[in-house]
């Protein structure tokens, strides 16, 4: 891995993907809309930036061109297909033998055994019509990235994120293939993890072509789990 493009640079889980990435020694190509370019001050003389949407095909085109690695965050801004649009571009435009990590919130199931609440499912739901009522969200659309991704031959991950929260890094998380599953109960990460997770998915083979579920490694559920001596932290419960 020594390229590395970052879609969705400029937002709070793009920046933490940036710093980590750049501690890794990788070369960074940051892609935002135009107006958050400013957002990346702090990186400017160490990575480049390609300013532009990130559903817009020749952008993404562009950015990706000689990366190793793609990290992209399905934003499921407006109403015109953001999610759907920026993964499919992804998907066509990533150089061949790319991974390509992908991040997505929990509501997005994978096999039919992810496991959700009724208190779960009705926020989703009410969120879902809101959002569209507004014309400011389409969460469906961040649904049908990831069936596309699903669907993909590619070197895929697709990171499925819980509630998120600042704070210093605890460390990787740890996940489950099955939202539902006990050491996920807490249902909380801190965002730098999130993105931490992230770029160690970039390297990490055993990760291509799953969509781990995460939660933060020193979150009740999480220690928990290791007592019990389920999978240490930063590894798949099965």
């Amino acid at each position: 891995m020594r390229k590395v493009c970052v879609i969705g640079a400029s937002g709070k889980l793009g920046r933490y993907m940036v710093g980590h990435a750049l501690d890794r020694g990788y070369e960074v190509v940051g892609v935002c809309r135009e107006r958050s370019v400013p957002k990346l001050a702090d990186f400017a003389d160490r990575i480049t930036v390609v300013p532009g949407d990130t559903n817009d095909r020749e952008v993404v085109r562009r950015a990706v061109a000689g990366c190793d690695g793609v990290l992209t965050v399905l934003v499921p801004w407006g109403v015109r297909q953001y999610s759907s649009g920026t993964a499919q571009a992804v998907l066509d435009f990533a150089e061949p033998g790319a991974r390509l990590v992908f991040s997505c919130g929990w509501h997005v199931a994978r096999d039919g055994r992810d496991r959700y609440t009724r208190r779960f499912r009705a926020t989703v739901r009410v969120v879902t019509v809101l959002a569209r009522l507004l014309r400011a969200v389409e969460v469906d659309d961040q649904v049908e990235a990831a069936r596309r991704i699903f669907a993909s031959d590619r070197r895929w991950t697709l990171v499925r994120g819980s509630d998120l929260e600042e704070g210093e890094s605890q460390g990787l998380p740890v996940w489950s293939r099955h939202v539902g599953d006990p050491v996920l109960a807490s249902n909380l990460t801190r965002r730098v993890d999130f993105a931490l997770f992230m770029v160690a998915a970039l390297t990490d083979d055993t990760l291509v072509g799953e969509a781990p579920a995460i939660v933060g490694r020193l979150t009740p559920s999480a220690l928990a789990h290791a007592a019990d001596g389920g999978s240490p932290a930063g590894h798949g419960a099965p």
